[in-house]
């Protein structure tokens, strides 16, 4: 096997990681419903606010690698609902819906052999396919432990 298709095969599965921590899909699993909205004390964001955070700043990052039209958002307002709760009952899941969705096209785009992994993204300022990658798994992994921390703050993770 060649590095090139074991360095895809890494980033696909890094992109949903469960090897080394609990993932995304484990950390939001029967995630009540009662404590969505809910900051514990000394936290600063509820499960909503990680989980929309993690959905919008993973699609920032999709968009920016793949559409040449890109436009910047602005940080942090653009990235974290002001609200500690979902908008409506079917936010908490379209935004996780949405979130697997985007995730499986980042994989997709690093199993792509017509992408060169090390080249510049053409509209960017210097950054690579590669790196784009990296920062989403790594971010995520971040507001994964989050949440995690969250659950058995709520007392809903042994």
């Amino acid at each position: 096997m060649s590095i090139d298709t074991e360095l895809r095969a890494h980033l696909q599965r890094l992109l949903a990681w469960q090897d080394a921590h609990a993932g995304f899909d484990s950390a939001v699993k029967e995630f009540p419903v009662a404590d969505r909205a809910t900051t514990p004390k000394g936290a600063p964001y509820s499960a909503w606010q990680l989980i929309e955070h993690l959905r919008i700043a993973q699609h920032d990052i999709l968009d920016f690698c793949v559409n040449p039209d890109y436009q910047e958002m602005e940080w942090p307002r653009d990235y974290w609902p002001a609200s500690p709760e979902p908008p409506s009952g079917g936010a908490w899941d379209d935004s996780i819906r949405q979130f697997l969705e985007d995730r499986q096209k980042l994989q997709e785009l690093a199993a792509d052999t017509g992408v060169d992994l090390a080249a510049r993204i053409p509209h960017g300022t210097g950054q690579t396919y590669l790196r784009e990658l990296l920062v989403v798994a790594d971010h995520t992994s971040y507001h994964v432990g989050q949440l995690v921390l969250l659950r058995r703050l709520l007392g809903d993770w042994a």
